[in-house]
Protein backbone atom coordinates (compact mmCIF):
# COMPACT_ATOMS: atom_id res chain seq x y z
CA UNK A 1 0.00 0.00 0.00
CA UNK A 2 1.34 3.43 -0.57
CA UNK A 3 0.31 7.01 -0.66
CA UNK A 4 -2.02 6.98 -3.42
CA UNK A 5 -4.28 4.48 -0.69
CA UNK A 6 -7.22 6.58 0.42
CA UNK A 7 -7.99 6.52 3.87
CA UNK A 8 -11.08 6.85 5.97
CA UNK A 9 -11.13 8.07 9.65
CA UNK A 10 -14.23 7.15 11.39
CA UNK A 11 -14.81 9.05 14.79
CA UNK A 12 -13.91 12.58 14.96
CA UNK A 13 -12.69 12.85 18.58
CA UNK A 14 -8.86 12.97 19.69
CA UNK A 15 -7.75 9.83 18.49
CA UNK A 16 -10.13 9.91 15.22
CA UNK A 17 -8.57 13.57 14.23
CA UNK A 18 -5.29 12.06 14.81
CA UNK A 19 -5.36 9.31 13.64
CA UNK A 20 -6.18 11.83 10.07
CA UNK A 21 -3.22 13.72 11.01
CA UNK A 22 -1.20 10.99 10.91
CA UNK A 23 -2.70 9.48 7.82
CA UNK A 24 -2.59 12.95 6.15
CA UNK A 25 1.26 13.81 6.98
CA UNK A 26 2.36 10.57 5.59
CA UNK A 27 0.89 11.85 2.13
CA UNK A 28 -2.80 9.86 1.93
CA UNK A 29 -6.11 11.63 0.90
CA UNK A 30 -8.10 10.99 4.29
CA UNK A 31 -11.97 11.19 5.09
CA UNK A 32 -12.92 12.22 8.44
CA UNK A 33 -16.43 10.89 9.29
CA UNK A 34 -18.49 11.50 12.22
CA UNK A 35 -22.17 11.60 12.09
CA UNK A 36 -22.03 15.13 13.92
CA UNK A 37 -21.21 17.66 11.45
CA UNK A 38 -20.18 20.01 14.50
CA UNK A 39 -17.33 17.35 15.68
CA UNK A 40 -15.58 17.04 12.29
CA UNK A 41 -15.74 20.95 11.70
CA UNK A 42 -14.12 21.53 15.45
CA UNK A 43 -11.12 18.60 14.92
CA UNK A 44 -10.30 20.48 11.47
CA UNK A 45 -10.07 23.72 13.25
CA UNK A 46 -7.91 22.24 15.96
CA UNK A 47 -6.02 20.95 13.33
CA UNK A 48 -5.64 23.68 11.68
CA UNK A 49 -4.30 25.40 14.69
CA UNK A 50 -1.65 22.37 15.71
CA UNK A 51 -0.34 22.83 12.18
CA UNK A 52 -0.09 26.58 11.93
CA UNK A 53 2.00 25.71 15.59
CA UNK A 54 4.26 23.44 13.96
CA UNK A 55 5.13 25.92 11.22
CA UNK A 56 5.63 28.27 14.24
CA UNK A 57 8.43 25.76 15.55
CA UNK A 58 10.00 25.23 11.92
CA UNK A 59 8.86 22.03 12.24
CA UNK A 60 6.55 22.23 9.06
CA UNK A 61 6.87 24.29 6.31
CA UNK A 62 3.96 26.32 5.20
CA UNK A 63 3.31 24.61 2.42
CA UNK A 64 3.77 21.09 4.00
CA UNK A 65 1.16 21.73 6.54
CA UNK A 66 -0.84 23.47 3.59
CA UNK A 67 -1.01 20.00 2.27
CA UNK A 68 -1.71 17.98 4.70
CA UNK A 69 -4.80 20.18 5.99
CA UNK A 70 -5.87 19.88 2.33
CA UNK A 71 -5.72 16.56 2.10
CA UNK A 72 -8.49 15.70 5.24
CA UNK A 73 -11.92 16.21 4.22
CA UNK A 74 -14.91 16.33 5.85
CA UNK A 75 -17.83 13.80 5.95
CA UNK A 76 -21.39 13.11 7.84
CA UNK A 77 -22.73 10.44 5.56
CA UNK A 78 -21.08 6.93 5.19
CA UNK A 79 -21.81 6.94 1.37
CA UNK A 80 -18.78 9.49 1.65
CA UNK A 81 -16.31 6.73 2.41
CA UNK A 82 -17.08 4.56 -1.06
CA UNK A 83 -13.31 4.53 -2.63
CA UNK A 84 -11.23 4.17 0.47
CA UNK A 85 -8.86 1.14 0.34
CA UNK A 86 -8.03 1.83 4.26
CA UNK A 87 -11.09 2.67 6.99
CA UNK A 88 -9.76 3.02 10.63
CA UNK A 89 -12.93 3.41 12.91
CA UNK A 90 -12.18 5.05 16.42
CA UNK A 91 -15.77 5.37 18.24
CA UNK A 92 -17.12 4.46 21.71
CA UNK A 93 -15.87 1.38 22.76
CA UNK A 94 -18.83 -0.52 22.14
CA UNK A 95 -19.12 -3.53 20.63
CA UNK A 96 -22.49 -3.44 19.58
CA UNK A 97 -22.00 -0.06 17.86
CA UNK A 98 -18.92 -1.42 16.37
CA UNK A 99 -20.25 -4.11 15.05
CA UNK A 100 -23.18 -2.64 13.42
CA UNK A 101 -21.03 -0.10 11.57
CA UNK A 102 -18.55 -2.50 10.44
CA UNK A 103 -21.46 -3.96 8.87
CA UNK A 104 -22.96 -1.28 7.01
CA UNK A 105 -19.12 -0.76 5.94
CA UNK A 106 -19.58 -3.52 4.12
CA UNK A 107 -21.85 -2.34 1.71
CA UNK A 108 -20.62 0.78 0.78
CA UNK A 109 -17.11 -0.24 0.02
CA UNK A 110 -14.84 -2.42 -2.46
CA UNK A 111 -14.52 -5.92 -1.64
CA UNK A 112 -10.51 -5.04 -1.15
CA UNK A 113 -10.67 -2.48 1.46
CA UNK A 114 -9.03 -3.28 4.81
CA UNK A 115 -11.33 -2.43 7.49
CA UNK A 116 -9.50 -1.62 11.28
CA UNK A 117 -10.94 -0.68 14.77
CA UNK A 118 -8.90 1.35 17.07
CA UNK A 119 -10.45 -0.31 20.01
CA UNK A 120 -7.82 -0.93 22.79
CA UNK A 121 -10.33 -3.02 24.92
CA UNK A 122 -12.76 -5.34 22.77
CA UNK A 123 -11.87 -8.56 20.53
CA UNK A 124 -11.00 -7.87 17.02
CA UNK A 125 -12.62 -11.03 16.43
CA UNK A 126 -15.58 -10.17 17.72
CA UNK A 127 -16.09 -6.81 15.61
CA UNK A 128 -14.79 -9.11 12.42
CA UNK A 129 -18.07 -11.49 13.21
CA UNK A 130 -20.46 -8.91 11.94
CA UNK A 131 -18.83 -9.04 8.76
CA UNK A 132 -18.97 -11.05 6.07
CA UNK A 133 -15.63 -10.97 5.18
CA UNK A 134 -13.74 -11.16 7.99
CA UNK A 135 -10.21 -11.71 7.03
CA UNK A 136 -10.32 -8.12 5.92
CA UNK A 137 -10.59 -6.98 9.54
CA UNK A 138 -7.71 -5.85 11.84
CA UNK A 139 -6.84 -4.00 14.98
CA UNK A 140 -4.88 -1.13 14.85
CA UNK A 141 -4.36 0.49 18.45
CA UNK A 142 -2.71 3.89 18.21
CA UNK A 143 -1.65 5.88 21.03
CA UNK A 144 -3.08 9.39 22.57
CA UNK A 145 -2.00 11.29 21.22
CA UNK A 146 -1.68 9.71 18.15
CA UNK A 147 0.42 11.88 16.11
CA UNK A 148 3.25 12.09 18.84
CA UNK A 149 3.28 8.71 20.09
CA UNK A 150 5.11 6.12 17.81
CA UNK A 151 3.85 2.75 19.11
CA UNK A 152 0.84 1.19 17.31
CA UNK A 153 -0.66 -2.18 17.99
CA UNK A 154 -1.45 -4.46 15.45
CA UNK A 155 -3.84 -7.25 16.01
CA UNK A 156 -4.69 -9.98 13.49
CA UNK A 157 -8.36 -11.46 14.60
CA UNK A 158 -9.00 -15.49 14.49
CA UNK A 159 -10.17 -14.63 10.74
CA UNK A 160 -8.27 -11.88 9.66
CA UNK A 161 -6.06 -12.85 6.65
CA UNK A 162 -2.80 -13.88 7.49
CA UNK A 163 -1.15 -11.67 5.05
CA UNK A 164 -3.20 -8.34 6.50
CA UNK A 165 -0.96 -8.26 9.57
CA UNK A 166 2.64 -7.87 7.45
CA UNK A 167 1.00 -5.15 5.15
CA UNK A 168 -0.28 -3.28 7.77
CA UNK A 169 2.81 -3.80 9.79
CA UNK A 170 4.70 -2.26 6.66
CA UNK A 171 1.81 0.37 6.19
CA UNK A 172 2.68 1.73 9.80
CA UNK A 173 6.44 2.18 9.08
CA UNK A 174 5.80 4.42 5.81
CA UNK A 175 3.73 6.22 8.67
CA UNK A 176 6.39 6.57 10.80
CA UNK A 177 4.88 4.66 13.62
CA UNK A 178 6.58 1.79 15.36
CA UNK A 179 4.79 -1.04 15.05
CA UNK A 180 3.94 -4.34 16.65
CA UNK A 181 2.36 -7.70 16.13
CA UNK A 182 0.03 -9.28 18.57
CA UNK A 183 -2.73 -11.68 19.44
CA UNK A 184 -6.31 -10.86 20.09
CA UNK A 185 -6.39 -10.93 23.91
CA UNK A 186 -7.63 -8.43 26.80
CA UNK A 187 -5.52 -5.49 26.52
CA UNK A 188 -3.35 -6.75 23.55
CA UNK A 189 0.54 -6.06 24.93
CA UNK A 190 0.71 -2.27 26.70
CA UNK A 191 -2.89 -2.31 28.21
CA UNK A 192 -2.35 -6.06 29.96
CA UNK A 193 1.57 -5.67 31.29
CA UNK A 194 0.96 -2.46 32.38
CA UNK A 195 -2.06 -3.07 34.80
CA UNK A 196 -0.04 -3.69 37.92
CA UNK A 197 2.08 -0.43 37.67
CA UNK A 198 -1.44 1.15 38.63
CA UNK A 199 -2.60 -1.73 40.68
CA UNK A 200 0.18 -2.80 42.64
CA UNK A 201 0.68 0.78 43.49
CA UNK A 202 -3.08 1.38 44.70
CA UNK A 203 -2.34 -1.53 47.03
CA UNK A 204 0.62 -0.13 48.51
CA UNK A 205 -0.99 3.19 49.18
CA UNK A 206 -4.40 1.07 50.88
CA UNK A 207 -2.27 -1.12 52.84
CA UNK A 208 -0.56 2.28 54.32
CA UNK A 209 2.97 1.68 53.20
CA UNK A 210 3.23 4.99 51.43
CA UNK A 211 1.20 7.93 50.59
CA UNK A 212 0.00 8.91 46.96
CA UNK A 213 3.19 11.68 46.58
CA UNK A 214 5.62 9.32 47.74
CA UNK A 215 4.79 5.96 45.44
CA UNK A 216 4.92 8.54 42.48
CA UNK A 217 8.26 10.10 43.64
CA UNK A 218 9.63 6.80 44.48
CA UNK A 219 8.60 5.15 41.22
CA UNK A 220 10.13 8.42 38.94
CA UNK A 221 13.12 8.71 41.26
CA UNK A 222 14.54 5.12 41.80
CA UNK A 223 12.55 3.49 39.20
CA UNK A 224 12.67 5.98 35.89
CA UNK A 225 9.50 6.06 35.20
CA UNK A 226 8.59 9.38 33.74
CA UNK A 227 5.21 9.74 35.71
CA UNK A 228 4.49 8.36 38.53
CA UNK A 229 1.19 6.43 38.75
CA UNK A 230 -0.70 8.18 40.98
CA UNK A 231 -0.28 11.46 38.30
CA UNK A 232 -0.44 9.43 35.46
CA UNK A 233 -3.78 7.92 35.81
CA UNK A 234 -5.38 12.06 36.95
CA UNK A 235 -3.74 12.56 33.51
CA UNK A 236 -5.22 9.29 31.66
CA UNK A 237 -8.95 10.42 33.42
CA UNK A 238 -9.63 7.92 36.63
CA UNK A 239 -13.02 7.27 34.55
CA UNK A 240 -10.51 5.40 31.60
CA UNK A 241 -8.13 4.00 33.68
CA UNK A 242 -10.51 2.17 35.83
CA UNK A 243 -13.06 1.12 32.97
CA UNK A 244 -9.71 -0.80 31.29
CA UNK A 245 -8.78 -2.06 34.04
CA UNK A 246 -12.55 -3.26 35.07
CA UNK A 247 -12.92 -4.55 30.69
CA UNK A 248 -9.43 -6.63 31.25
CA UNK A 249 -10.71 -8.10 34.82
CA UNK A 250 -13.52 -9.68 33.18
CA UNK A 251 -12.39 -10.46 30.01
CA UNK A 252 -9.91 -12.61 31.79
CA UNK A 253 -12.79 -14.41 33.62
CA UNK A 254 -11.67 -12.45 37.14
CA UNK A 255 -8.25 -13.36 37.55
CA UNK A 256 -7.03 -11.84 40.57
CA UNK A 257 -4.10 -10.52 38.87
CA UNK A 258 -6.04 -7.96 37.59
CA UNK A 259 -8.96 -7.28 39.54
CA UNK A 260 -9.65 -3.44 40.09
CA UNK A 261 -9.20 -1.43 43.13
CA UNK A 262 -12.13 0.64 45.54
CA UNK A 263 -9.87 3.29 45.95
CA UNK A 264 -9.99 3.77 42.21
CA UNK A 265 -13.70 3.16 42.07
CA UNK A 266 -14.47 5.50 44.88
CA UNK A 267 -12.61 8.23 42.70
CA UNK A 268 -14.80 7.87 39.72
CA UNK A 269 -18.23 7.66 41.87
CA UNK A 270 -16.90 10.99 43.22
CA UNK A 271 -16.34 12.81 39.92
CA UNK A 272 -12.91 12.95 40.76
CA UNK A 273 -11.93 11.83 37.54
CA UNK A 274 -8.15 13.71 37.12
CA UNK A 275 -6.93 16.77 35.20
CA UNK A 276 -10.17 17.20 33.16
CA UNK A 277 -12.41 17.43 36.21
CA UNK A 278 -9.81 19.47 38.52
CA UNK A 279 -9.21 17.29 40.77
CA UNK A 280 -8.22 13.46 41.20
CA UNK A 281 -5.62 12.14 43.54
CA UNK A 282 -4.43 15.23 42.95
CA UNK A 283 -5.76 18.83 43.04
CA UNK A 284 -5.17 20.90 39.71
CA UNK A 285 -8.08 23.59 40.38
CA UNK A 286 -5.90 27.33 40.77
CA UNK A 287 -2.99 26.23 39.76
CA UNK A 288 -1.94 23.68 42.14
CA UNK A 289 1.26 21.74 41.50
CA UNK A 290 2.26 18.74 42.43
CA UNK A 291 3.63 17.47 45.89
CA UNK A 292 7.32 17.58 45.95
CA UNK A 293 8.25 14.31 48.18
CA UNK A 294 11.17 13.19 49.35
CA UNK A 295 11.62 9.30 50.09
CA UNK A 296 13.75 6.97 52.39
CA UNK A 297 15.92 4.87 50.05
CA UNK A 298 15.02 2.18 51.49
CA UNK A 299 11.42 2.86 51.22
CA UNK A 300 11.35 3.84 47.64
CA UNK A 301 13.40 0.63 46.92
CA UNK A 302 11.27 -1.99 48.56
CA UNK A 303 8.42 0.43 46.49
CA UNK A 304 10.04 0.16 43.10
CA UNK A 305 10.96 -3.77 43.09
CA UNK A 306 7.39 -4.96 44.33
CA UNK A 307 5.95 -3.12 41.29
CA UNK A 308 8.48 -4.27 39.17
CA UNK A 309 8.17 -7.45 40.13
CA UNK A 310 4.51 -7.38 38.94
CA UNK A 311 5.47 -5.47 35.85
CA UNK A 312 7.99 -8.40 35.24
CA UNK A 313 6.17 -11.16 36.04
CA UNK A 314 2.93 -9.77 33.42
CA UNK A 315 5.46 -9.19 30.70
CA UNK A 316 6.55 -13.08 31.29
CA UNK A 317 3.36 -14.20 30.98
CA UNK A 318 2.43 -12.52 27.77
CA UNK A 319 5.45 -14.21 26.69
CA UNK A 320 4.37 -17.31 28.09
CA UNK A 321 1.39 -17.17 26.13
CA UNK A 322 2.38 -16.16 23.11
CA UNK A 323 0.75 -12.52 22.90
CA UNK A 324 4.31 -11.20 21.18
CA UNK A 325 7.39 -11.60 20.98
CA UNK A 326 10.12 -10.80 23.74
CA UNK A 327 11.26 -8.01 21.43
CA UNK A 328 7.87 -6.58 20.48
CA UNK A 329 6.44 -6.70 24.27
CA UNK A 330 9.70 -4.98 25.43
CA UNK A 331 9.08 -2.05 22.41
CA UNK A 332 5.65 -1.67 23.43
CA UNK A 333 5.91 -0.76 27.01
CA UNK A 334 9.25 1.83 25.78
CA UNK A 335 7.16 2.98 22.74
CA UNK A 336 3.39 3.17 23.64
CA UNK A 337 3.88 4.24 27.87
CA UNK A 338 7.73 5.28 27.90
CA UNK A 339 8.60 2.78 30.08
CA UNK A 340 12.82 3.77 30.80
CA UNK A 341 13.48 0.31 29.61
CA UNK A 342 11.75 -2.66 28.12
CA UNK A 343 10.66 -4.96 30.92
CA UNK A 344 12.00 -8.52 30.06
CA UNK A 345 15.65 -6.40 29.21
CA UNK A 346 14.77 -5.28 32.84
CA UNK A 347 14.17 -8.56 34.17
CA UNK A 348 17.92 -10.15 32.76
CA UNK A 349 19.68 -7.30 34.56
CA UNK A 350 18.68 -9.07 38.09
CA UNK A 351 17.51 -12.88 36.56
CA UNK A 352 14.60 -14.12 36.46
CA UNK A 353 15.41 -16.11 40.00
CA UNK A 354 15.27 -12.47 41.56
CA UNK A 355 11.96 -11.15 40.63
CA UNK A 356 10.46 -15.27 41.33
CA UNK A 357 11.56 -14.91 44.60
CA UNK A 358 9.90 -11.15 45.16
CA UNK A 359 6.70 -12.87 43.73
CA UNK A 360 7.40 -15.95 45.78
CA UNK A 361 7.75 -13.46 49.09
CA UNK A 362 4.87 -11.69 48.14
CA UNK A 363 2.62 -14.51 47.51
CA UNK A 364 3.66 -16.02 50.97
CA UNK A 365 3.04 -13.09 52.93
CA UNK A 366 -0.43 -12.37 51.33
CA UNK A 367 -1.97 -16.18 50.39
CA UNK A 368 -3.27 -14.25 47.19
CA UNK A 369 -3.03 -15.58 43.84
CA UNK A 370 -2.68 -12.26 42.81
CA UNK A 371 1.11 -12.56 43.09
CA UNK A 372 1.24 -15.68 41.37
CA UNK A 373 4.56 -16.17 39.29
CA UNK A 374 4.59 -16.79 35.48
CA UNK A 375 5.10 -20.33 34.46
CA UNK A 376 7.80 -19.01 32.29
CA UNK A 377 9.61 -16.62 35.13
CA UNK A 378 9.72 -20.25 36.96
CA UNK A 379 11.76 -21.99 34.03
CA UNK A 380 13.67 -19.04 33.47
CA UNK A 381 14.83 -18.99 37.08
CA UNK A 382 15.19 -22.56 37.00
CA UNK A 383 17.40 -22.92 33.85
CA UNK A 384 19.07 -19.56 34.70
CA UNK A 385 18.38 -18.28 30.87
CA UNK A 386 17.78 -14.68 29.97
CA UNK A 387 14.34 -13.41 28.13
CA UNK A 388 16.65 -11.32 25.17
Amino acid sequence: MDSSLKVAVIGAGTMGSGIAQVAAQAGHDVVLFDTRREAVDKALTALRKTLDKLVEKCKLTKEQADGINGRIAPACDLKELAGSGLVIEAIIEDLSIKKKLFADLESILSAEAVLATNTSSLSVTAIAAACAKPERVIGLHFFNPAPLLPLVEVVPGLDTDPELGARMNALMKTWGKVPVLCKDTPGFIVNRVARPFYGESIRIFEEGIADMPAIDAALKTYGGFRMGPFELMDLIGNDINFTVTKTVWEAFHYDQRYKPSLTQQRQVESGRLGRKSGRGYYTYADGATLPNTEVAPALAASIVERVLAMLINEAADALFWGIASAADIDLAMTKGVNYPKGLLAWADEQGAAHWLAALERLQAEYGEDRYRPSPLLRRMAREGVRYR
